[in-house]
């Protein structure tokens, strides 16, 4: 067993030719930096729901997973065992409402990813249509994701592939927003990441409408005009804002207990509440 790559969450490992197993832990990063405390459970979670989501999404887009099962035993439950593909460098982000730095870039210029928007839209807002808003695919210790404009995508991946791309990430999106709103959950925006297979097609890879990917809010709170509630890794990252004694650079700081107990508790209830299924 080979250890590939240590991500800021994820670890990828080979034993296999063409295979790799990607085993999700319990670390939390916020810009772009670990926290040295660790959320329970977590790694599971991610693992579970992004399972999930490959298989309601596998009419759409083809996935990297070949087993769930067929991993070391100490790794069960955060581990899949999945194809390796060559990973696009490009961050696929598709947007449904206005957050994060979404709602920066709208302030400041009035469009995201160079799409423009209407004016008066309000921090929160939901658009007219979602939109694909792509970074750059930037290693941490070279600095933060850039966004991208689809015409930079195009000079970078090719006018096939960037086609594909935002195609498949806004029909990912729908489906998933659809479906989320009918359980009382609003998919704000995702990331989603994609590979080529040996044909050259493109398959969905990495983790799939996850907390730690996405920004989820419950339907029921929603009320644009200002920061929402958030289901899913903002709450760290507001306690990380919120702080004011941290500038952003490794080492960040310990998370306190309830911080942690309230994101596991996030987690598992967006896990519930997405696939139906009571968290074992």
């Amino acid at each position: 067993m080979q250890l590939l790559h240590k991500g800021k969450v994820r670890d990828v490992y080979s034993d296999r030719p063409g295979e790799l197993i990607l085993v999700a832990s319990d670390r939390v990063s916020v810009y772009d930096v670990v926290l040295p405390t660790p959320v329970p459970d977590k790694g599971k979670v991610l693992t579970a729901l992004s399972l999930w989501w490959f298989e309601q999404l596998a009419d759409v887009v083809p996935n990297h997973v070949i087993s769930a099962e067929d991993v070391p035993d100490e790794w069960r439950g955060r581990a899949i065992r999945c194809k390796q593909v060559e990973i696009v460098p490009v961050e696929c982000v598709a947007r449904g409402y206005l957050a994060g730095s979404g709602w920066t870039s709208y302030q400041q210029t009035g469009t995201v990813s160079g799409v423009s928007l209407p004016e008066g839209l309000l921090e929160g807002s939901r658009l007219p249509e979602p939109i694909f808003t792509p970074t750059t695919k930037t290693p941490p210790e070279l600095g933060h994701d850039e966004p991208m404009t689809y015409d930079e995508v195009v000079a970078l991946a090719g006018a096939p592939t960037a086609s594909a791309l935002r195609g498949t990430t806004l029909t990912v999106y729908r489906r998933a927003a659809e479906l989320m709103e009918q359980r009382g959950v609003l998919l704000v925006d995702t990331k989603l990441e994609f590979g080529l297979d040996a044909d050259g097609g493109l398959v969905l890879a990495d983790e799939v409408l996850t907390p730690d990917s996405s920004r989820f809010w419950q339907a029921a709170q929603w009320a644009p005009g200002g920061r929402q509630v958030s289901y899913d890794k903002q709450v760290v990252r507001d306690w990380a804002q919120d702080l004011g004694t941290w500038d952003k650079t490794p080492p960040g700081p310990a998370i306190p207990d309830d911080v942690v107990e309230r994101t596991r508790t996030v987690y598992i209830e967006m896990y519930e509440r997405i696939t139906g299924h009571p968290w074992s």
